[in-house]
């Protein structure tokens, strides 16, 4: 298994993008090597288990989680994985198959506290919640603390607010940007392997563009030296994300201008993108990856410019200067997306809102006045 995985690591670097995620089959034969490691691969197989399984409901997921669970509750043992570790490594799979045995290890004497720690920070709880509160409700203090700590929004706290500046390079295409130029039809085979459909974005000439490979692959090592230079690199464009709905569109533009999803392999989330006109649709797509759209006067930005964007906490108004002059000022469509972007996404937002009332009103405390509230428009009559 890791002399075929090693070649598909090098094939992929070839084209300079990460390995696949590792499929079921790839995971249970991972999950045996490490039981009996050869000699030398220790840590590397760990870090496979770590960063290279999907998480979530993925099937190579329910091998991660099954496997884990057996470490963590003693039922299996492993030299590379303690309990500690397996325990730890549950927390960070999102949902899915890792819940019901965060829950089961809540009051183990050596792990239970671990386990908490992991369920505070897990959002997809749905009914799993119950089991929690009646566990909080027996006296156990480790559910308790669970409890709290979604009551307290800590999920959400924990988090890095959007900071009040931030320096972005621009990377400018001018004209209208529609969705097609983002995510290809012609290459709709790879969009499940978001970086490899990511080399197909902007792959046709046009102007201020010049792709690798016409037709093929896109401006790439254009955007990885801008990347390179340390800020992040903000999508500008004059109109953006016109056309058809497609996530695929958003996965794209995030590859290159998002920060890495932590434990989730080949996922990228967060980024800026300014536009005079920015699609509804994309828009949205946006906010539920976690990014910062901004519907802004980007005529006065140019291609490789250093902007530097304040972002006003209290009102939600964003202005640009560059070179220290001021070029252009605008609210945000809503004050919420700075919940959703420092939440990860509107979804993410969404369900850990839900999770904070649900656990206030079961200790009874007033609801949270944490978060920002959509508001609704003034009546025009």
């Amino acid at each position: 298994m890791l002399e075929a995985y090693r070649q598909h690591v090098a094939e992929r670097a070839a084209l300079g993008i990460p390995p696949l995620p590792l499929s079921k089959q790839q995971a249970e034969e991972l999950v045996q090597l490490l039981k009996n490691p050869p000699a030398g691969e220790e840590s590397f197989l760990v870090e496979l288990l770590t960063y290279r399984v999907p998480a979530g409901v993925d099937d190579a997921a329910k091998v991660k989680a099954g496997f884990l669970a057996e470490v963590a509750k003693g039922e299996e043992k492993c030299a590379l994985v303690s309990r500690i570790k397996a325990t730890e490594l549950l927390g960070t799979m999102l949902g899915g198959f890792n819940i019901k045995p965060l829950i089961d290890l809540i009051d183990d004497a050596e792990v239970g506290s671990v386990a908490a720690e992991g369920l505070k920070k897990t959002l997809l709880m749905f009914d799993f919640f119950h089991d929690v509160k009646e566990l909080a409700d027996k006296g156990s203090a480790n559910a308790k603390a669970v409890m709290q700590s979604w009551a307290d929004g800590e999920w959400f706290t924990s988090r890095p607010e959007v900071p009040a500046s931030m320096k972005v390079t621009v990377f400018k295409v001018t004209g209208e940007t529609n969705t097609d130029d983002l995510s290809p039809a012609p290459d709709a085979w790879s969009r499940p392997d978001i970086p490899l459909h990511a080399l197909a974005m902007l792959k046709n000439p046009r102007s201020g563009i010049t792709p690798e490979e016409p037709g093929v692959r896109g401006p790439i090592k254009f955007i990885e030296d801008m990347r390179a230079k340390g800020n992040l690199v903000a999508y500008v464009g004059d109109v953006v994300g016109t056309g058809s709905s497609r996530k695929s569109a958003t996965n794209s533009v995030l590859w290159f201008t998002g920060e890495d999803i932590p434990f989730v392999p080949n996922k990228r989330f967060g980024g800026v993108c300014l536009g005079s006109k920015i699609a509804p649709i994309f828009f949205n797509t946006m906010e539920d990856a976690g990014a910062l759209p901004i519907e802004i006067d980007v005529s006065a930005m140019d291609m490789g410019d250093e902007v530097e964007l304040k972002v006003d906490q209290a009102t939600a108004v964003v202005t640009a200067f560059k070179n220290g002059e001021k070029i252009a000022e605008a609210a945000l469509k809503t004050p919420v997306i700075l919940d959703e972007v420092r939440a990860g996404g509107r979804i993410p937002l969404i369900i850990g809102r839900g999770l904070t009332s649900k656990a206030r009103e079961a200790l009874g405390l007033p609801a949270s006045t944490l978060f920002r509230l959509p508001q609704d428009p003034a009546d025009s009559g």
